[in-house]
């Protein structure tokens, strides 16, 4: 049987990794700027990860959520505390996706609506109603078209009043990433975020923080909403929140109020995925991650802010991208295969720098003598041919 091919992928094999480091078949090592799409939040194998879960596999692994789970409760007033969110309540998936597919249908539930605000290059997943919210006609289906989505311009305050002063009773919920990941690291303004809030809260609609890549220490703080100062109705969570093991998460607002059966999901909270994700929170919290992706953060920014080459600096804490001109288009490339260093990317030319919060600064320095030589040589390579056309 073929592998279904639907991933550009590169020719490289990973069979070991250990903190921001992952080496291939060859025993080549690989400084890791990305994370797996932002998924390796407290380093690759952390040892307190391994054993929580070792120990776990030893004792039971899954059954469903038919009986009591412990962990789980565990895991909510873990998760409750290190947020700041302890009067949340929280309902446990397994991936970025279906924290959105339950968000957006628990906002339906409360308010009655249908009618859902997104906003450009806006991406929340590529299941049912989480695809139909995300601005890539490319992999939304026939099936997934849908009326009740509306798309608004990402940063526009006055597009969204003029939106609200004549749908706002029709209107569900807003869906948005603080910062866009996959639509190249789009920092929502503090003010656009307090609007969305205080429209939310005028018109009775609910408002949902795709935390999902941009959230879980990232930026410094818990939830990258957390610098607009407002909190939202609901959040969603994922990549980081298993280092690797599938879990998702929403954290909804005690204003939201549960009934049997209205969610349910077969995997989602399981003995394992648990254990994993405590086991995250411990590192986290222990080992200051989140203070230390802002310090790690500012001085990379500080740093790639000085190599004039390299365009529209932004992001916060270890959530980076910038603008890479087209005579640089080789740099990921070249950072990959002649640096041995993995960066990630976003359409047009944008590199994304998605790494553990754990990344200490001398790997930062690695990366950053790394950045500086493969602009000078492509720099220069583009005068020697410049130079050549013009003889």
């Amino acid at each position: 049987m073929k592998l279904f091919d639907v991933y550009p992928i590169n020719n490289i094999n990973i069979v070991k990794a250990q903190g921001s480091y992952v080496w291939d078949d060859s025993g080549v090592e690989y400084l890791d700027l990305y994370g797996g799409h932002a998924v390796i939040s407290i380093g690759h194998t952390h040892p307190h990860w391994v054993k929580k879960i070792e120990e776990q596999l030893e004792k039971i692994a899954f059954y469903s959520n038919s009986i009591k789970i412990p962990l789980q409760q565990e895991l909510a007033d873990k998760l409750g505390k290190l947020s700041g969110k302890n009067h949340y309540q929280l309902f446990l998936c397994n991936s970025g996706a279906e924290a959105n597919e339950n968000a957006l249908k628990l906002a339906s539930f409360s308010n009655g609506r249908k009618k859902i605000i997104a906003f450009s290059k806006a991406f929340h997943g590529r299941t049912s109603l989480a695809v139909s919210a995300t601005d890539n006609p490319s992999i939304i289906a026939p099936v997934n078209e849908t009326e009740n989505v509306v798309f608004l311009p990402f940063n526009d305050e006055e597009a969204l009043k003029e939106y609200f002063k004549e749908n706002g009773n029709d209107v569900c919920a807003v869906l948005i990433e603080s910062i866009q990941g996959v639509g190249g690291i789009k920092v929502a303004s503090k003010s656009f975020l307090q609007l969305i809030r205080e429209l939310c809260t005028e018109y009775g609609s609910v408002f949902i923080a795709d935390e999902v890549q941009c959230g879980y220490g990232r930026t410094g703080k818990f939830y990258a909403l957390d610098h607009a100062e407002v909190k939202a109705d609901i959040y969603s969570m994922a990549k980081g929140m298993g280092n690797g093991f599938p879990i998702g998460a929403i954290s909804i607002s005690p204003e939201i109020a549960p009934k049997y059966f209205m969610l349910g999901t077969t995997f989602g909270g399981n003995h394992l995925a648990c254990a994993a994700a405590i086991a995250v929170l411990d590192v986290i919290e222990n080992e200051n991650l989140m203070q230390n992706a802002e310090e790690v953060g500012n001085f990379l920014v500080d740093e790639i802010a000085k190599i004039p080459q390299l365009k529209n600096l932004r992001g916060k804490g270890l959530m980076i991208g910038f603008d890479v001109p087209n005579e640089l288009k080789d740099l990921k490339k070249n950072l990959l295969y002649k640096h041995k260093i993995f960066t990630g990317e976003a359409k047009p030319n944008v590199i994304r720098l998605l790494p553990s919060l754990a990344l200490t600064k001398n790997e930062a320095v690695k990366f950053l003598e790394a950045l500086k030589e493969e602009v000078a040589f492509l720099v220069s390579q583009n005068e020697n041919i410049s130079a050549a056309i013009n003889a």
